[in-house]
């Protein structure tokens, strides 16, 4: 199985989502690894406030820290390997790692009332 480790920036929390100015894309991942999870991904995060030697401990997040600073954060680790730093993955990105079929996008209209621009 796939393992996930993400090394987010000093949150407030675990997840990030907390506190009264909640960031939009720490809503949308935390929702986003909730649902890998629900699907048998195996997604692990670290919190540089809370969790700082994990930091310490890993050689590749160590050295992205050393020469890039908290700019390189969130760094995400697919089976040891880095995978993404700067930016947190989107649902696609979680799906094709682990290997998780994500939904098609709400956008499609195919096989909808409006298929083809004739809403009647």
């Amino acid at each position: 199985m796939t393992s996930i480790q993400v090394f987010d920036p000093a949150l407030c929390c675990s997840s990030g989502v907390c506190g009264t100015d909640v960031d939009q894309k720490l809503v949308d991942f935390s929702a986003d690894v909730a649902w890998a999870k629900q699907n048998g991904a195996a997604i692990e995060r670290f919190n540089l406030a809370q969790q700082p030697m994990a930091f310490a401990d890993n050689a590749i997040v160590k050295q992205l820290l050393q020469r890039s600073g908290d700019s390189a954060l969130p760094v995400i680790l697919v089976d040891g390997e880095l995978a993404l730093a700067g930016r947190y993955p989107n649902r696609d990105d979680l799906a094709r790692w682990t290997g998780v079929v994500a939904p098609v996008a709400a956008t499609s209209t195919a096989g909808s009332c409006c298929a083809g621009g004739k809403c009647g």
